[in-house]
């Protein structure tokens, strides 16, 4: 247990002092940036799945 708490001790000491954090502005541009990219990467899956979706949709009905 006295490990685990010195773990948690550390790493607040290492967050505090040793990571560099990004200025509101940066935090703030890379934010929309995360958003923007994760948009068009979840409407380019949907697209694909809808494709894959039509063309297993009609192979199954030129089988039946």
């Amino acid at each position: 247990m006295a490990g685990f708490v010195n773990y948690v001790k550390e790493s607040f000491g290492e967050l505090k002092h040793n990571v560099s954090w990004p200025t509101m502005a940066e935090a703030q541009s890379l934010t929309i940036l995360v958003a923007v990219f994760s948009t068009l990467f979840s409407l380019a899956v949907w697209g694909v799945d809808t494709v894959f979706s039509k063309v297993i949709s009609y192979y199954f009905h030129l089988i039946n």
